[in-house]
């Protein structure tokens, strides 16, 4: 049995959570059809919040953490897949009640999988990761309701994170004008670099949200939530959308009907983790072709698999700035 390192999330009889690396083999892996060898991972928010517990993320003990990897698979049961093959791997409950990506091997089922798409490598998939393709989902839903960049400008909340980085690299590679709100004021010039026409401080959405405020911006991307969500719906220019896809800021939207029934403001909901094979498909295509690669280094830090404890309890204290790149293999 070929044993590998993993990072491994326990709770004890008290509850209380803890985090170590152990060793593994395969015998000890979750069920599924196709076994892969993991080269490439990441750090999201929501692995941060698996492996501090300050959210309830993981809902099976123990847990291998990661929601997302690229890498080879070793063997298949799956007729889709055989050995060799390139594979990408977002969503679906792993790293949260199914061993993820922070180990050596994971076997999944080949539904969960799609073939790594042309012209990006094991890295740039993993620059790219749940949080990218995440942003995609949200250019994709835009999209589908009709908003353009002719509508008016676009905001990105949670700008200097990783959904709101490539969230402001693709709108603005999309023609929109991008306003990017952080609250990290040293983050100005490398959110302009990404393409933001505006940096905003996050500070002009935290105050209680008016019923209706001055229309601002015609399309917007938030992974904050709450407040700042709210507020971003009560100035969206009329029939105007807002995609939805994260709750960094919290979980509550303290907001009322106005703006969707005094502007038919639309509130798009975005599902990253059990999404059907031929959108993500679509996404990851996209993603290929549209998503600026010099933009994508410019926000990426690459680590090795020591680092990921470290990271994933950065990123939730707000210490990561854009992408991170976990070398696994």
């Amino acid at each position: 049995m070929q044993r590998f390192k993993a990072v491994l999330v326990e709770r004890g009889a008290d509850k209380k959570q803890s985090v170590s690396v152990v060793d593994l083999d395969e015998s000890q892996l979750m069920e599924g059809d196709v076994t892969v060898r993991v080269t490439h991972t990441t750090v999201n928010y929501k692995d941060g919040l698996a492996i501090t517990g300050k959210l309830p993320v993981v809902r099976r003990w123990p847990m291998v953490p990661g929601i997302d990897f690229a890498g080879e698979v070793v063997s298949s049961s799956d007729p889709v897949f055989k050995p060799g093959d390139r594979v990408v791997l977002n969503g679906w409950g792993v790293g949260e009640v199914h061993y993820g990506a922070y180990a050596g091997l994971a076997r999944v089922k080949g539904d969960w999988l799609i073939h790594a798409p042309d012209g990006l490598t094991p890295a740039e998939t993993m620059a790219i990761g749940t949080a990218g393709y995440t942003a995609m989902l949200c250019l994709l839903a835009l999209e589908a309701h009709g908003v353009t960049p002719a509508a008016g400008p676009a905001i990105v909340t949670g700008a200097s994170g990783g959904v709101g980085s490539v969230a402001v690299s693709l709108l603005s590679g999309q023609g929109w004008q991008v306003t990017a709100v952080t609250g990290r004021a040293e983050e100005a010039e490398y959110l302009k670099s990404l393409g933001a026409a505006e940096v905003l401080d996050r500070a002009e959405l935290s105050g209680a949200p008016k019923l209706l405020g001055s229309e601002r911006w015609a399309a917007g991307i938030d992974s904050v939530g709450g407040t700042t969500l709210a507020n971003v719906l009560s100035m969206t220019m009329a029939e105007g959308a807002v995609a939805a896809c994260g709750n960094a800021g919290g979980m509550d939207l303290p907001t009322s009907v106005a703006p969707f029934i005094l502007r038919g403001v639309s509130l798009l909901g975005i599902n990253s983790v059990t999404v059907p094979r031929e959108r993500r498909v679509e996404a990851w295509t996209r993603l290929a072709r549209d998503l600026d690669r010099s933009k994508l280094n410019a926000m990426t830090t690459t680590i090795g698999f020591d680092d990921l404890i470290p990271t994933a309890q950065a990123i939730v204290e707000g210490k990561v700035r854009g992408r991170v790149v976990a070398e696994i293999g």
